[in-house]
């Protein structure tokens, strides 16, 4: 196996290798870092990245290995993690000039357990300034550009683990998903990404944006996957609204098929703009489940309208949380936040209050599809992705913060929490990929996964790779 056909091998085979003594953790994470080194001055997935530790760590799980030591299930794995998340030692910038130096003294929940699981960290990822869009790129850290074509965007906000993911720069990369943060990145680069109910995985600090942001995988396979989740879920004290349940067994579980689930697709959430070669293509992958076994059935979701409610509460909480920082770095922020922040000014707290109230309502308003069927099929996103440097896809309409429109099949299932994957449906005839979104019910993580694996076997796709 050549160092490129060992940076596209999935997790779950990685780890088989090493421990079976067929793969040396050492040539895996310097065939991860040189391929870093080819790759990212043209993709910019990573920006920072810990060389010298991955090395040291592949190191000690390669002593480990050969002295028959305890193997931890990412044992000699790299991965990734995106920039918004805190890390010991390692530069947590967030995309912004604001912290730019900021170097962390504790690690997240889910970023101790994927090093304590035996796994190597390669660095970390971009992400837009805060993840305040589903674009990629930041006034800091500078445009991350798609595999499949490098004059498209990744999308966001976990832009650099979307480009590392689809680009083999390491089989698991973690993402967050606060408005579809985790799904459009991962429908426009062609991978996996899962974000898994609320509180799946425990978050700290946690986001002040009224418990929408989720942490998950984003993989080139759903085993891959399944894997990573194992290893990330489960409760810890430090954050309060974690679910108190252990993972599910993702792995064991993953091939138990679709067979007997009713499934509902909706090509557009009952209002939804799309493209219509996506829609084609999103159409053509829903069929695949009534091949697997599967009741599918087209609906009418009858859900509340959510537009005003993520306009007013996303920006009331970028303001919140970022207006401080304006007079100081104003001119170093990414405009658009900005303007963002603004316009989330405006508002008072009643307005605030009374949105709360009908992302609320707009929650029971979902509830009775899944009280009737198991999953939820539609779009991930309304496009493939676009040109860099824009906010909007030249064909919609143009605004100075509101990227919402073309994104408006995510941000809903962070409002509910539900679990929700992207898993790619197929390509269209310019060569970009495109996502299916499946959604589950409440806390139904293991029945999405199920769901994305037998889509991964009647479509595979794992073995097309990008340009770059």
């Amino acid at each position: 196996m050549n160092a490129t056909d060992l940076c596209f091998t999935p997790a779950t085979e990685l780890v088989t290798m090493i421990r079976a003594k067929q793969l040396s953790p050492v040539e895996l994470t310097r065939a991860a870092l040189e391929r870093i080194e080819r790759v990212n001055p043209t993709l910019n997935a990573f920006c920072t990245l810990t060389a010298d530790t991955a090395l040291a760590r592949a190191r000690d799980a390669e002593a480990a290995v050969m002295r028959g030591g305890p193997l931890g299930p990412l044992h000699g794995v790299p991965y990734s993690i995106k920039d918004l998340a805190f890390t010991r030692g390692v530069r947590t910038m967030s995309g912004s000039h604001i912290f730019a130096t900021r170097v962390p003294d504790v690690d997240a929940p889910f970023v101790r357990r994927l090093a304590a699981a035996g796994g190597v960290m390669l660095g970390k990822t971009t992400s837009p300034e805060f993840g305040w869009k589903a674009l990629g790129d930041s006034p800091l850290t500078g445009i991350t550009r798609n595999p499949w074509n490098t004059a498209m965007t990744t999308g966001g906000s976990s832009a650099g683990a979307a480009a590392a993911a689809a680009a083999g720069l390491g089989p698991l990369a973690h993402g967050s998903d606060g408005a579809g943060s985790i799904r459009i990145p991962s429908s426009f680069c062609g991978v996996y990404g899962l974000k898994p109910s609320y509180g799946r995985v425990p978050m700290w600090p946690i986001s002040n944006n009224d418990y929408a942001s989720h942490n998950g995988p984003m993989t080139r396979t759903v085993a891959d996957a399944a894997l990573m989740l194992s290893v990330m879920a489960g409760p810890d004290h430090w954050d309060k609204s974690a679910l108190d349940a252990p993972p599910a067994d993702y792995v064991g579980r993953l091939r138990d098929g679709v067979r007997g689930l009713r499934v509902a697709f909706s090509p557009n959430l009952d209002t939804q703009r799309v493209d219509p070669e996506v829609a084609t293509i999103v159409a053509q992958a829903a069929r695949a489940f009534q091949e697997l076994g599967a009741v599918v059935e087209d609906v009418k979701c009858g859900f509340a309208d959510s537009h005003r409610i993520i306009r007013l509460l996303w920006n009331a909480h970028e303001a919140g949380n970022y207006a401080r920082y304006l007079p100081e770095f104003r001119s170093r922020m990414d405009p658009g936040l900005v303007a963002s922040i603004e316009d989330g000014l405006r508002y008072s707290v009643t307005e605030y209050v009374e949105a709360r109230g009908e992302k609320l309502a707009y929650c029971d308003s979902v509830r009775p599809l899944f009280e009737t069927y198991d999953l939820l099929l539609t779009p991930s996103v309304s496009v493939t992705a676009f040109e860099v440097g824009r906010l909007n896809p030249a064909h919609w309409p143009q605004h100075e913060w509101d990227w919402f429109p073309w994104a408006g099949f995510s941000y809903p299932f962070n409002f509910t929490g539900h679990p929700a994957a992207s898993i790619p449906a197929g390509f269209t005839a310019a060569g970009m990929p495109v996502g299916l979104q499946i959604v589950g019910r409440r806390n139904a993580d293991l029945t999405v996964l199920q769901a994305s694996a037998a889509f991964e076997q009647a479509r595979p796709w794992a073995q097309r790779r990008p340009l770059h």
